[in-house]
């Protein structure tokens, strides 16, 4: 008896470790986030010196951001000082196997201290010769200041936003000879170069959100990871949706959107949860162009949704003096509405090709999830913090050390001094980008307010307003992801809230919707062709066609090109108007509108393949839905009723794949 119940043990054993065995691996390395040949793989004294300047950056940073404020110039100085010198030690100059710290680095390290001494010795003197009356070594100093920026931005984003900012300060001389809207009467390289790295450029308000807000946030994102909070989030999504029809790419949609939310580049991002979710995308059934555009998507729209939005919040907060608990709560709605569109469009690809879930037995297990229910309170505190009204800074430092004390309560994520120094080294490391990229977005915003651009943009909107505000808007959305093309979401918005928002401000928007407006572009550059970084991003771990996945991907995220409009008609959407029953009502049109859109992109309308007339008529229909309006709201239900005859009576095609598809109605969800 006691033999046979060994051997009953014995077997549940095995068929317990059979289960284990077969369950996904949801981990996400450090390995997977560093494979650019770009990136060195520091060793020996060098990987001990980069992390002892990394850690004391972070130190630095939560010490003067909680505990001893200093003044602004000096603590952005040495925040970009900082972020220089660990990039000319982690990213290489050039294309090289070799992964040693070169001379040229070193002098170049050298010269960002001596840049940041210099400001912080002469800081009474330099706050009235910058820009206005510089001497010799003031100008020597901005020159070569403006030069490290653009050289470390160019290693860790590639050339485009160097370029960018390169022809904005050639316009800066050439000013003179241009015709129209763009003339000007130029500038001395001294007093320009002075002004563009001083408080109105370089170490303006990009530099100040990216020293006070970005860098916190991305510490508190380093210690989600380190914890093992952010691993959890994964886990739990896949737990809710990877049991769904096509399960991973919904497992994208909710984990990219949760990770997307904290990180502050849509392509770090695909990278991070890309490497996870879209091998399992295509071992689901999906194509690689389908799984590859859905991660770019999904990521993208992660810096849409509250309470973080990529860092945008924060710089929206500053640049229009709103209250950032008035920007999330604005911000809620549309973000929702973008991703229950791209839910809807994974869901119906996965409807037509017949897909289904994962099995129950290869999820995370469900027990050992909600015994950990407790790690996702460091969110939780955040958010309610920041609706409650205490300030971001406070918000985000009690992030931290609530991540800190709940991976007390667990062996396997138990932050000791090892784990913690290596969090604060971690959070550095992944602001190095950041921080070149707001600097260099610094660079554009200082010639847009010397030159007067902006403004001159403003009145060219003003003209074209006159005549038809639909055509201003779409004008303001072109040159919003022209802008953005080719740069984080963080630089894009930087540019486009100096260049458009204010123009739309003067037609009479309200400047929460202009801004809203402008930064939903910026964000959806990422996978608007003919320069998307998410959809590249995500097209190098698929293998597929860069090009193609960004139509792809464009075509998924229809959604975010046409939720910008909505703002200016259905205010409601933004909280920012309208009675109880009127926001109830817009949310249901609204979202009514983004399932019909989902339908007309995939051509799966009630059940069957749709003709190409009936796609047109279920697009035009989304789009009265997504306005807010009885008449609007009246002329869709017609047009979907006309839809439905034609799919019931005149479409006589058959849906792919049958057999499958009714296999997976029966699959179980969870």
């Amino acid at each position: 008896m006691s033999q046979q119940k060994n051997n009953v043990a014995r077997e549940q054993t095995k068929h317990t470790d059979e289960i284990e065995n077969k369950k996904i691996d949801t981990r996400i390395t450090e390995d997977e986030l560093e494979s650019s040949p770009q990136i060195r793989d520091l060793k020996g004294a060098f990987r001990y010196i980069f992390m002892a300047i990394a850690v004391i950056g972070a130190l630095f940073h939560l010490y003067i951001l909680n505990f001893n404020p200093i003044d602004p110039w000096v603590f952005r100085s040495i925040h970009l000082a900082f972020g220089t010198v660990l990039a000319l030690m982690l990213y290489k100059g050039w294309k090289t196997k070799s992964n040693r710290v070169t001379i040229i680095d070193w002098v170049l390290i050298a010269i960002a201290i001596f840049i940041a001494l210099y400001i912080y010795i002469n800081l009474e003197q330099l706050v009235f010769r910058f820009g206005v009356a510089p001497t010799t070594m003031d100008f020597i100093v901005s020159f070569l200041g403006l030069l490290l920026v653009l050289e470390i931005t160019r290693r860790s984003s590639g050339w485009i936003l160097p370029i960018l900012a390169f022809i904005f300060i050639l316009y800066s001389f050439a000013g003179p000879y241009l015709p129209g809207i763009l003339n000007h009467n130029g500038y001395s390289l001294e007093r320009f170069v002075t002004y563009v790295y001083g408080l109105d450029g370089v170490f303006g308000v990009t530099t100040d959100v990216s020293s006070k807000y970005i860098i916190l946030f991305i510490i508190f994102g380093a210690f989600l990871q380190m914890s093992g909070v952010g691993q959890y989030f994964i886990d739990v999504a896949f737990r809710i949706a990877g049991g769904l029809r096509g399960g991973p790419a919904k497992v994208a949609v909710v984990s990219s959107g949760l990770m997307g939310m904290i990180n502050g580049t849509s392509a770090g991002n695909v990278v991070a949860t890309g490497s996870l979710t879209i091998p399992l995308m295509k071992k689901t059934g999906y194509r690689p162009m389908f799984a590859a555009a859905t991660e770019a998507t999904a990521s993208s729209g992660g810096q849409l949704l509250p309470p973080i939005m990529g860092a945008g919040a924060f710089l929206m907060a500053e640049i229009t003096g709103i209250p950032y608990s008035e920007i999330i709560i604005a911000a809620t709605i549309p973000a929702i509405l973008y991703f229950v569109s791209v839910y809807f469009m994974v869901d119906f690809q996965a409807i037509k090709s017949g897909m289904v879930g994962l099995s129950r037995d290869r999820l995370p297990n469900l027990k050992k999830l909600l015994k950990k229910f407790y790690l996702f309170a460091p969110v939780v505190l955040l958010i309610y913090l920041l609706v409650s009204g205490f300030s971001v800074i406070f918000a985000g430092t009690a992030g931290i050390i609530a991540c800190f004390i709940l991976s007390l309560f667990n062996k396997e994520t138990r932050m000791g001094l090892n784990k913690v120094l290596e969090a604060l080294e971690l959070g550095m490391k992944n602001a190095i980008q950041l921080i070149a990229i707001v600097a260099t977005a610094g660079i554009i915003v200082g010639v847009i307010a010397l030159t007067g651009i902006g403004q001159r943009f403003s009145s060219m909107l003003l003209t074209i307003a006159d005549n038809n505000l639909i055509i201003a808007l779409i004008f303001a959305m072109l040159i919003s992801i022209i802008l953005g093309m080719g740069m984080p979401t963080t630089a894009a918005y930087a540019v486009a809230a100096s260049v458009i928002a204010p123009g739309l401000v003067n037609i009479g928007i309200d400047p929460i919707i202009a801004h809203m407006f402008v930064f939903y572009y910026a964000v959806i550059s990422a996978i608007t062709p003919p320069v998307a970084l998410a959809a590249f991003a995500a097209a190098g771990i698929s293998g597929t066609n860069p090009m193609k996945t960004s139509v792809e991907a464009f075509k998924i995220g229809l959604a975010a090109f046409i939720v910008p409009f909505m703002f200016f008609f259905s205010p409601e959407l933004l909280l920012e108007s309208g009675t109880i029953a009127e926001i109830v009502l817009s949310v249901i049109t609204a979202l009514i509108g983004v399932y019909l859109l989902s339908a007309a992109v995939q051509g799966w309308i009630f059940g069957k393949i749709a003709s190409w007339y009936s796609r047109i008529i279920v697009l035009l229909a989304a789009i009265m839905f997504m306005l807010s309006g009885i008449q609007t709201d009246i002329i869709g239900v017609v047009m979907v009723g006309a839809v439905l005859v034609i799919q019931k009576f005149l479409n006589k095609s058959d849906p792919p794949n049958q057999s499958m598809i009714e296999s997976a109605s029966t699959e179980s969800p969870l």
